[in-house]
This record gives C-alpha cells, sequence and structure tokens, in this order.
C-alpha cells in the first residue's frame, strides 16, 4: 500500500464571481462568502487539507488568485487557522488550465517529484477530508 506525502493542495481562486449576482460580485466572488454556513466556500475547500493522517500528508496550500484577492485568502486562510503557503498572483484571469501550469511550473522548481491535488473552491462538498484509499479507487 502507497501513501501520499507531502501532497500540495492548489486552491485556485480567481473567479470572477457574476454568475451568483448578486450573493456574488466582481469586487468579491462567491468563494470569498459564506453562503452555506460558517465559513467561506475558500475557507471550506482550505480546511478538507489542514489535516494529514499516516497514508496521506498535505503541504500548506499553493493559492491561485487575482491580485483583487491577494489579500482575502490570507486574511480568510488566517480566520480558519490555516498557515497559508505561497500565493501565485495571476496577472490577467485566464480560466483553469493557466492557472493549473504556474502552479505546477512554481511547485517544480522546488521539488520535481511533487504531487499536486488541484481544488477549486467553488463548489460546496461535503466536509469529508480526502483520504489516500479514496485516490486509490478512483
Amino acid at each position: 500500500m502507497s501513501n501520499f506525502r507531502n501532497v500540495t493542495p492548489v486552491l485556485l481562486s480567481g473567479g470572477s464571481g457574476t454568475r451568483l449576482w448578486p450573493l456574488s460580485r466582481k469586487s468579491y466572488p462567491k468563494q470569498f462568502t459564506k453562503i452555506l454556513g460558517d465559513v467561506t466556500l475558500f475557507q471550506q475547500a482550505a480546511l478538507r487539507f489542514a489535516e494529514s493522517s499516516a497514508e496521506l500528508a498535505f503541504a500548506r496550500p499553493l493559492i491561485v488568485t487575482g491580485s483583487d484577492f491577494r489579500f482575502v485568502v490570507t486574511e480568510q486562510l488566517v480566520e480558519v487557522g490555516v498557515d497559508p503557503g505561497a500565493v501565485l498572483i495571476e496577472p490577467e484571469p485566464r480560466n483553469t488550465a493557466p492557472a493549473v501550469l504556474a502552479a505546477a511550473l512554481h511547485l517544480e522548481k522546488q521539488d520535481a517529484d511533487a504531487v499536486l491535488l488541484i481544488a477549486p473552491p467553488i463548489t460546496s462538498f461535503p466536509m469529508h477530508r480526502p483520504s489516500a484509499r479514496r485516490w486509490r479507487a478512483g
């Protein structure tokens, strides 16, 4: 049985928030609002990866966001006790693929064998933590 050690969650938080207007606005998109509870969708995503187990260990999250939200992401992580890792600032919104590429290139410089877990915090999931068993099951 293989262990997943030092998996880096990549939280993509650059969305414009236009689809859930008026709850979500360009100046404060849906991932940063408390739509379904006491924490934001962004905080909920970060909390999923805050604890490690014997078979699954997470590094600090890598955040990809726009310059307008660079302070919001760190404030929201601190609010829920998650130690923020690097924050990559998109010079211009370009959707998911370029954000994932930027994260992969950044992490490759630190560790060529890095394992990334791409986690866009735009959808609500039950607060189940990922497990290595679920990953192996596909």
